[in-house]
């Protein structure tokens, strides 16, 4: 089979990966903005061009006779690349615009969560204009503020250290107001994960719970970032969760992939992301994702037993009940190495020298290649995955690799250690009135 990838960072190297190990000895065609070198390794051809480019994608799929694509990131989601694949005979792991909207419109997507009753939609409101935006934000006191479009995973900012008071909030929602709608929600007090999921338009393949760490310093301070790393555990759950905040998640997300069939007509096929944050409550929906994330792709894909072109044949063809989608019981650690300098004045164009990575694997991301050497963008240069036993084993095998990286490079030192995963658990106790987690 001739297989097309769309995308070129760290999460698309995984697919990349994960594609050329399948049994049926697919083909691998990428179409990517720049050179990725993991993934051109792995191709038999690839095409530089924006990912964005409808028609040059279409053009190029038919070119090499593709069977079936995958897409990776949201903003081709966004400019409907979907459907034009379709609508040109290549079937894709990936939804088609009127499903994608859940990630790429937020007000959308809250509106659509009180239409259909979906659970762990917070108190929220939509703003086009200043006053009633302010007045809202004095109203709930506490808040998360967000631009309704897409901004790679750095435009939300809530109460706390990032806004410290309601003024500050409100500056922030008039800023964004001069380029798009807001929407302004009360701050959900918790801890974060991820549940991602293949679709097939009906029934749900869920992966194991991941952690993000959007902060780009350790402790969890300063500015979001796009993720500086991630964690699993060996099973389905995180440290600090209960069986039943899983199976609520779970529920959510079934309900989710229902009620967008039942309103746009459409069956929802690709990878639904739901992040979700762990209250006193249960599990609340932060958003939803039409893609895998970007760390938490790179923890999930490797641990996939079953064959990776199966599972995408089956989300396709609506057969994905069909399908055991099987898993290894293995811990992983994300780690990413970033510019020195991000994500506000990263250093741009220096050589990332990778060296001995033990048993760690090594994920390109928003990296470019001339000459046989790798130089950094704006943006987050490589990852690495520990995979062991336990989540420590895994963290000491990320950590030893990174450590053979050279360049103007910094990462996170505490994603997926003792000390910070104990504070996870100690704060969900003291959430739930210390009941045992």
């Amino acid at each position: 089979m001739n297989v097309l990838l769309i995308g070129g960072g760290g999460r698309e190297h995984a697919i990349a990966e994960a594609i050329k190990k399948s049994k049926q000895g697919p083909a691998l065609y990428a179409v990517m903005a720049r050179k990725n070198p993991g993934i051109a390794a792995l191709c038999e051809d690839f095409l530089l061009e924006k990912e964005t480019g409808v028609e040059k994608v279409v053009e190029y799929a038919r070119a090499k006779k593709v069977d079936i694509a995958f897409i990776g990131p949201e903003a081709p989601l966004a400019e409907g690349l979907s459907d034009a694949l379709w609508e040109a005979g290549v079937p894709v792991v990936g939804p088609k615009k009127a499903c994608a909207v859940i990630e790429f419109d937020k007000a959308w997507a809250r509106n659509f969560m009180k239409k259909y009753g979906i659970e762990g939609c917070p108190e929220y409101g939509v703003f086009t204009e200043e006053g009633p935006a302010h007045a809202f934000i004095d109203k709930l006191g506490d808040v998360a503020v967000k631009p309704s479009g897409l901004t790679g995973g750095k435009g939300v900012k809530v109460m706390g250290d990032q806004l410290p008071d309601l003024e500050t909030a409100k500056a922030y929602a008039s800023e964004l107001l001069a380029k798009d709608s807001v929407v302004i929600e009360e701050r959900f007090v918790g801890e974060e994960f991820t549940v991602q999921a293949f679709v097939d338009g009906k029934a749900l393949a869920f992966f194991p719970a991941v952690q993000d760490h959007k902060r780009v310093y350790d402790g969890d301070l300063g500015p979001n970032t796009g993720g500086m790393g991630s964690y699993t555990d060996s099973g389905e759950l995180l440290p600090f969760m209960l069986p039943e905040d899983l199976e609520k998640a779970k529920q959510i997300m079934n309900e989710t992939v229902k009620a967008l069939y039942e309103e746009t007509g459409q069956g929802y096929q690709g990878v639904l992301y739901g992040q979700f944050i762990l209250t006193a409550g249960g599990p609340k929906v932060i958003e939803f994702n039409a893609r895998f994330g970007d760390p938490e792709a790179m923890n999930v894909i490797p641990l996939i037993e079953t064959d990776f072109m199966e599972v995408m044949e089956a989300v396709v063809k609506g057969t994905l009940a069909d399908l055991p989608v099987n898993f290894s019981k293995k811990a992983t650690v994300c780690k990413y190495a970033v510019p020195a300098g991000y994500p506000d004045s990263p250093e741009k164009d220096s050589e990332v020298i990778v060296g001995d990575l033990g048993e760690a694997s090594l994920y390109y991301a928003s990296v470019y290649e001339i000459d046989g050497k790798v130089y950094t963008t704006g943006s987050r240069s490589v990852a690495v995955v520990g995979r062991s036993d336990t989540i420590e084993k895994a963290e000491a095998i990320a950590r030893q690799a990174l450590e053979n990286i050279e360049g103007k490079l910094f990462s996170r030192k505490d994603i997926g250690t003792a000390g910070l995963i104990q504070k996870r658990i100690d704060h969900m106790k003291e959430l739930r009135g210390y009941k045992e987690a």
